[in-house]
């Protein structure tokens, strides 16, 4: 696999502590023309992540030391790349749902490489893919999302956010007096052919309303519309 010190918008890093998985998913991704940088424990992957700054990583939740809720816990300090979560369970996909930990998306294996190579790339098409016309910026009370910047803003103060964040924030604001459900949040931020648990789009809801100082049961940025799914707020 690739080693270099300076990395690219198509460097992927891939955590897995079962080689032979790595190498397949990390050849996979080279055929699919991706640098592939690779790592087979956590203390390792978060330097890896620190020093070279993938664009996306690929990390097993299975880790043996620090396993990769906390690897994500702790890439997410430093760096907004996409986060892939790997999980061998079923039973742990509910575990990893209800963890706050900034991962973008999850795979649970066994999976096909070109099914994962294929959702890397779309990953990395977001910004160019979303369908909806955007505003330049939008105000929501103290809120202001920069749609050409990719910034928020909460009260002037900085608010940092993943991309799957900022993207499903974008979603919503764009259309403030609409309801999208999930399957709609879904199609715009993770696309059409995702495959997947919906719920997901809750827990990227929650990660927003904790960085937004939004309290659920008195919402001013993002409600919930009991049956169909989520809307702006007034602020």
């Amino acid at each position: 696999m690739s080693s270099a010190t300076a990395v690219e918008e198509s460097t992927v890093l891939v955590v897995d502590d079962e080689k032979p998985l790595a190498d397949l998913v990390g050849t996979y991704l080279e055929q699919d023309g991706f640098s592939v940088l690779v790592s087979d424990n956590g203390q390792d992957a978060v330097y890896q992540a620190r020093e070279q700054n993938p664009a996306v990583v690929i990390l097993d939740l299975g880790l043996p030391g620090i396993d990769g809720v906390e690897v994500c816990r702790q890439i997410r300090t430093f760096s907004d790349c996409y986060v892939v979560m790997l999980t061998a369970r079923v039973d742990e996909v509910d575990r990893l749902i209800g963890l706050a930990v900034g991962a973008d998306d999850y795979v649970v294996k066994p999976f096909s490489p070109r099914e994962l190579v294929a959702r890397v790339r779309a990953m990395l098409r977001r910004p160019r893919r979303l369908s909806i016309s955007y505003p330049s910026v939008i105000d929501v009370g103290e809120l202001r999302v920069d749609f050409t910047g990719r910034e928020v803003q909460l009260s002037e103060a900085p608010v940092q956010l993943t991309p799957t964040e900022f993207d499903v924030l974008a979603v919503l604001a764009s259309d403030p007096n609409r309801a999208f459900s999930r399957r709609e949040l879904i199609n715009e931020v993770w696309g059409q052919d995702w495959i997947g648990d919906e719920h997901l789009v809750d827990v990227h809801i929650g990660h927003l309303r904790r960085k937004l100082q939004d309290d659920p049961a008195d919402p001013r940025f993002i409600r919930t519309v009991r049956a169909v799914g989520y809307k702006m707020g007034t602020g």
